[in-house]
């Protein structure tokens, strides 16, 4: 595992939802979210992650926003890029890219999906991955989307051969295997809370810090909560963990980012509340729903 600094890498990085108009990328849009991220207090962002719809993207369009959101942040906060695909060639031209940024501080790279490979087809699928450049990178954890789970011993394998590997986001109910991670593989990993739900519970077990859709709509709860834990004052991550449950679950009242988008529209975070196929907006009913949730939250 590559040493990092103990400040470095940490606390709320919410995963930017793409803002579409018309059919394009929004590109003036998506820097507008990463200034009002820096100026809601997160501690970075994470780039084209599952919330920014990235299979519907092209290379070149996931390329262009990473551009886009190095220039946006300036220096000024910790830019997360995920670069993973379902296939090695696609990865391996986003990751290529993002690395070569000097201004990106760190990949975030998720299990290749749809082909459920072997676990040893996982350790050197990352293996070549890390041959290909220097910087900090975490495995993307997501089962149920992707269909495939790392196992611990393939954690600790990855570990071993890939140099600059440095944690995971881990969106998964399973918090034993959090406790597994740090107990087999690395006690100084950083592990990424990758499900609202379990925002606080994996902080109190050791997570670094949330990457969480929500923080698109309340950045500043999230950030605050991260400063909470890590400052002992655990009664007080908890209230701020049930202050924002409702939200929590409302972003996933359908398939995400649709909840979000429509809620960061209404509130006038981003101009439009749009999407592409498969994906679609809100129904009517589900606007309803969420507009209860907006209001029962003191948000409108």
């Amino acid at each position: 595992m590559l040493a990092l600094d103990e400040a470095f890498l940490r606390g709320s990085i919410p995963p930017l939802v793409t803002p579409f108009k018309n059919g394009e990328v929004d590109f003036d849009a998506y820097a507008g979210l990463v200034e009002f991220q820096i100026r809601e207090g997160s501690h970075g962002v994470l780039v084209n992650g599952t919330t920014s719809e990235p299979s519907s993207l092209t290379v070149d369009e996931r390329n262009r926003i990473v551009d886009v959101a190095v220039e946006a942040a300036n220096g000024t906060t910790t830019v997360v890029v995920a670069t993973g695909s379902q296939s090695f060639a696609e990865t391996e031209v986003l990751t290529r890219h993002a690395a070569s940024k000097q201004d990106v501080d760190a990949l975030l790279i998720v299990t290749p999906y749809y082909s459920r490979p072997p676990q040893r087809g996982i350790v050197e699928y990352y293996r070549r991955l890390n041959e290909l450049h220097d910087k900090p990178w975490m495995i993307y954890h997501i089962p149920g989307r992707a269909a495939v789970d790392v196992k611990i011993d393939t954690a600790r394998e990855i570990n071993a051969v890939c140099p600059t590997f440095v944690g995971m986001k881990h969106a998964s109910l399973d918090l034993g295997y959090v406790t597994d991670l740090f107990e087999e593989v690395e006690e100084d990993l950083r592990v990424f809370v990758g499900l609202e739900e379990l925002s606080f519970p994996m902080m109190a077990i050791g997570a670094c810090g949330l990457m969480n859709a929500v923080g698109n709509l309340r950045p500043k709860p999230l950030s605050e909560m991260c400063e909470a834990v890590w400052q002992g004052d655990l009664f007080a991550a908890r209230e701020l963990h049930r202050k924002l449950f409702e939200i929590n679950k409302a972003v996933f009242y359908d398939i995400n980012p649709i909840p979000m988008k429509y809620m960061m529209k209404k509130l006038g975070i981003m101009p439009e509340n749009e999407h592409r196929l498969p994906l679609m907006p809100a129904t009517a009913e589900l606007e309803k729903r969420l507009d209860g949730v907006l209001a029962k939250t003191g948000l409108i």
